[in-house]
This record gives C-alpha cells, structure tokens and sequence, in this order.
C-alpha cells in the first residue's frame, strides 16, 4: 500500500505540473516575462512561505540550527534550478506542451535521477540487489519512453506545419530556438534533484520539532525556490526593461485583474506539484531517488493528453499518433516496473 500511495502522489504531483502552464496560454495583452514572473512569485515565494509557517513550528529555528554550508548549496542549486524553471517556459513558448515536455524533460529525467544515488556511493549497491535493477531498469525504460515522445512531437510539428493543420496552437514556434532552451532547461532543472539531495539536514531538523514525515521537504521547499525566484526575477526585470512591459504589472483592467488571476491560478497548481512530489517521495523507501523519474513521467503524461485537448495535435498523421501511443505506453509500463521494484525492497525488509 505504501508504494501504491507512492506512485499516486506522483501521479498528482504530475498532473499539477503538467496541467500549470494551461492557464497562462490564455494570458492576452501581457508579455511572457510579466505573467511568468507574477505566476513565479506565487508559486516560488508566497505559498512556500505561507505553507512553511503553518506546516513547521519554530520555522526559522530550522534554519538557524542548520549548516550554512547546507543552506548555502540548497540556494545555489534552487539559482541553478531556477535557470531550468525559466527556460523550461520558454521550452513551452516555442515548442508546445507536448514537445516542449518531452525534450525538456527526458534530461531532467535520466540526470536528476541517476546522478544523486551515483553521488553518494548508493547506485553500484543497488546494482547488487534484484530490486535495485529492477527500480534502475524502470528508470531506463522512462528514458527510452520520453525520447520516443520526444521524435513523436518532432514529427507532429512537422506534420501541422507542412500539412495545413492548427498552426495557432503554437504561436511562437521556433524548433530552433526551443531546442537549444529545452536543452538548458533539461540539464538545469535537474538541479532540484540535487537541491533535495543536498537539504536533507533541513528535512532532517523538520522533522526533530514534529513535523510529519510527508512534510518534512515543506522547510526545503521555502529555500530551493527562493534561488531559483532570484533567477527568474533578474531576468523577467531585465526583459521588463528591454521590452518596456512593466507596465504589465499596472494593468487593472478587467483584462489585466483576469491576468493576475490566470498567473495566480497557474502558480497554485504549479506549486502542487511539488507538494505532492515531496509527499511521494517519502512513500518509495530506500529508492525515494525514483520518485524524480516517476514525476518526470506523469508530467509527460498529462502534458501530452492536454496536448490534445488543445488541438496541439490536430494535423498529425496516423503514423505519428500511433508514435506517441507506442512512447507513452512504454512510460506507463516503466511507471509500473519501478513500483514493483520499489515493492520488492519493502517485502526483503
């Protein structure tokens, strides 16, 4: 039952996170870096912090107890994360949901959840253990899964741009431009991966002044996406400034109010992505590591079929919808294996 709770935290959290860019595309009169940064404030500041107070007692204690150097590399991977967070909306801008997702997320995938467990001396172990191979081959299947997602919505753009389809959907499409953003935005936001790695301490002293197990990552969260809110704050400003959209955020109009409530509406569910990740993780024991993948991959998941339901793939060919089955079915299948795998660790305990 624990690895079944597991999976259906993650699955929660995968749907928030592939659901929260839905109410930005229907932002009007706003530039990108306005309704970007106004939905960044909500989702990486205020419910963080706001969600922190109430959840750990003597918050600030926690941090005063923990080392700066924890503290420190916690920030530092949340700037690093906070590139991946900020080129991972440009990855939707030019590419889609679907594509965008897909390539973004097949680095972010294999990175973030190899390199932790290689880190700490922990993977070659796992190797040794029926389990282990079990969780770390599901692993791979993900990574083959994401990549034929990934072709199946390079042939898709290809298809609606040559073929006459719903070229709308995707104003701002630039292969070009989106493939060298999905690429930062994969490796970097990996970095949150190594964020929760590094701020075990944190979660660690959380859970010294009685926070429960599944909320022991609230107090990490608050840290984490302040770096990466800095990153994103100093560039929004300075695209505020080059396109002389500041006025954006002096806008209440009714056009305007209807925008602060789409970013506001965007951060919430942005944020319960991560709520419900952090969740998870503490239902998959001593391959929690595989919680990242399993996220990456019902992200893919629910991305995708918004995908559809936005006319992203209106156009397409049979051969390409039949693509994009074959690779979110290998993602279902893997999402399957790891639960399994992380099964037979619980039952050898």
């Amino acid at each position: 039952m624990s690895v079944l709770s597991g999976i259906f935290f993650h699955m929660v959290g995968g749907f928030c996170a592939g659901s929260f860019y839905l109410p930005l595309k229907k932002v009007r009169e706003w530039s990108w870096e306005s309704y970007w940064l106004v939905n960044g404030i909500v989702a990486w500041l205020l419910l963080p912090v706001v969600i922190a107070i109430f959840i750990v007692p003597d918050l600030w204690q926690v941090y005063v107890e923990t080392p700066k150097s924890t503290l420190g590399w916690t920030y530092f991977f949340g700037v690093l994360w906070g590139i991946g967070g900020l080129t991972f909306g440009l990855t939707m801008r030019y590419l889609g949901m679907a594509l965008g997702m897909a390539l973004a997320l097949g680095l972010t995938a294999i990175i973030g959840t190899i390199v932790p467990p290689a880190y700490s001396g922990e993977l070659l172990q796992m190797l040794m253990t029926d389990a282990g191979k079990t969780v770390l081959f599901g692993v791979g299947l993900i990574g083959v899964g994401i990549v034929i997602c990934g072709f199946a919505g390079m042939s898709k753009d290809k298809d609606v741009l040559k073929g006459g389809g719903d070229k709308t959907a995707i104003s701002e499409f630039s292969l070009v431009k989106g493939l060298w953003v999905a690429l930062i935005a994969g490796i970097m936001s990996a970095c949150m991966a190594f964020g929760l790695a590094s701020a075990k301490p944190i979660a660690e002293l959380s859970l010294t002044y009685g926070v429960e197990s599944i909320w022991q990552n609230t107090a990490t969260f608050v840290i984490i996406f302040s770096g990466g809110l800095t990153t994103n704050l100093v560039w929004c400003f300075y695209l505020n400034g080059k396109n002389k959209s500041f006025w954006n955020y002096f806008n209440l109009s009714r056009r305007g109010c209807y925008n602060y409530l789409l970013c506001v509406l965007a951060g919430v569910i942005w944020y319960g992505q991560f709520m419900f990740y952090g969740i998870g993780t503490t239902y998959m024991g001593k391959f929690e590591f595989a919680g990242w993948s399993l996220h990456m991959a019902f992200i893919i998941i629910f991305s995708t079929m918004w995908g559809f339901i936005t006319n992203e793939w209106f156009g397409a060919t049979k051969k390409t919808l039949l693509k994009n089955a074959a690779g979110i079915t290998m993602l279902i299948l893997a999402i399957m294996i790891i639960g399994y795998g992380s099964y037979l660790q619980f039952k050898s305990v």
